[in-house]
């Protein structure tokens, strides 16, 4: 007995010493590196103070600091960055639907502005803004160097002022200048129209309102069109959006999923990560849905697009999206600021992350590019073509009968419609052709 209670003091003295040995130079590591940041931060201090007292011009000390945080956020990704109180309570504005200013989602890329996408009806959009578009001058002066937050500023004003920016788009041989009258850009979540017996489900971005005005904009529509029985599908319109709330991405997909994980979210420590599933209920009753999304689906559009492909609940159909697949925080700091922080990745549900490869359509369609200036409608200089039924003296069809006859005319007036839509949006008549496919393949579904 006395053998064992020495053999077990004796380790665990020699637990002690290896323990000793092995913390110390942990210890004195953790020690040498804090000691450096300290020394990082005096030289950060002995900076602002030389500049503070010997910069050729008098410079403002809260304007100094703020630029340095700003300077520290954004070297670290472009979507982390300061939010002075101004523009801290300018993105709450966004996030509730209406603010001032072009209508455009924006980023930075080899130092210019880079548009992500412009939103549907806002002057941006009305003057031709494209998604992809590089912004290199505002107003004559150049944005390169600038920090994405001041190029920001740079195109705010006020109200009804003019601005014009310069813009750099690929097949344009030249930078060409756009004019936009800034204004109050009021942002309808979703826009709701039926084609064909398609419901269209436009959703512009992801903000507070976005899943109300989803289930209200379907409802609609189903109801103009006679009830659920006479809707074949949804086609859900995901293009140009640059995203917006997570939460609200979330329930958007749950509206057509019964179950299984819509997201995940994983951050620097494997403990934190989310997972958010589907709850049961859908509320197209199961109809065939088609997503489209082209270069300008960012974020929470990506996060909808990649889960519903995933679970094989739609067809994606039209370019490759954005390929943002992270996820900031907003956090409040002490005098009103904020700082946004980019905290995590998303994956959707088989695991993929799509940070900086974007969501691959099931099926490729370009939208074909009108050049600039060109009008919306090509006049038809080719004179009408005759047919038999408007030769005088003809013959009637005594074969049909007037039910076979309206039928006729009726599926004549669909394709004629289906023609135009080609000729107004090629994407969105392609996609509407896919879920007539979808339907005729699956009719007991219906």
């Amino acid at each position: 007995m006395k053998k064992f209670l020495m053999a077990a003091a004796t380790g665990v003295l020699a637990g002690t010493i290896v323990t000793t040995q092995v913390a110390a130079p942990l210890l004195a590591q953790e020690a040498e590196a804090n000691t450096n940041v300290y020394e990082q931060l005096d030289l950060f201090g002995d900076i602002f103070e030389r500049i503070r007292a010997e910069y050729v011009e008098e410079v403002d000390e809260g304007d100094l600091i703020e630029a340095a945080i700003n300077g520290m956020l954004t070297s670290l990704d472009p979507h982390s960055s300061y939010l002075s109180p101004d523009d801290a309570e300018e993105m709450q504005v966004r996030t509730r639907g209406e603010f001032g200013g072009l209508g455009i989602e924006v980023t930075q890329e080899e130092g210019f502005v880079k548009v992500v996408s412009p939103i549907d009806g806002t002057p941006a959009d009305n003057a031709g803004v494209e998604a992809g578009d590089f912004i290199t001058h505002v107003d004559g002066e150049s944005v390169l160097g600038l920090t994405l937050d001041d190029a920001v500023d740079r195109m705010r004003g006020p109200v009804g002022s003019e601005i014009v920016i310069t813009v750099v788009r690929e097949g344009e041989p030249e930078p060409f200048d756009v004019s936009i009258i800034r204004d109050t850009i009021k942002i309808r979540a979703v826009r709701a129209r039926t084609e064909q017996q398609s419901v269209v489900l436009r959703v512009t971005t992801f903000n507070d309102q976005t899943f109300k005005n989803l289930e209200e904009a379907y409802a609609e529509q189903v109801e103009a069109a006679g009830g659920a029985e006479k809707v074949n599908g949804i086609v859900l319109d995901l293009r140009n959006n640059p995203g917006g709330l997570l939460t609200q991405a979330i329930k958007v997909s749950d509206a057509f999923l019964e179950e299984g994980e819509i997201v995940s979210t994983r951050g620097r420590d494997p403990q934190d990560g989310d997972r958010f599933n589907a709850s049961p209920g859908d509320i197209t009753g199961g109809k065939p849905v088609v997503v489209l999304i082209n270069g300008g689906s960012a974020s929470a559009s990506e996060i909808v697009a990649g889960a519903l492909q995933d679970h094989r609940r739609a067809v994606v159909v039209g370019t490759k999206s954005f390929g943002k697949g992270s996820v900031q925080t907003v956090m409040p700091l002490r005098g009103d600021g904020a700082m946004r922080l980019t905290t995590s990745r998303y994956y959707t549900p088989s695991g993929r992350s799509i940070q900086a490869l974007g969501v691959s359509p099931d099926i490729l369609v370009e939208q074909p590019r009108r050049a600039r200036g060109e009008p919306d409608e090509a006049e038809d200089e080719t004179p009408g073509l005759r047919s038999e039924a408007d030769l005088r003296g003809r013959l009637d069809n005594d074969s049909l009968s007037e039910d076979e006859i309206r039928q006729i005319e009726e599926e004549r007036r669909r394709a004629e419609e289906a023609a135009a839509l080609r000729a107004e949006d090629y994407q969105l008549a392609y996609a509407i052709d896919v879920l007539k496919g979808l339907v005729a393949l699956s009719p007991a579904d219906l």
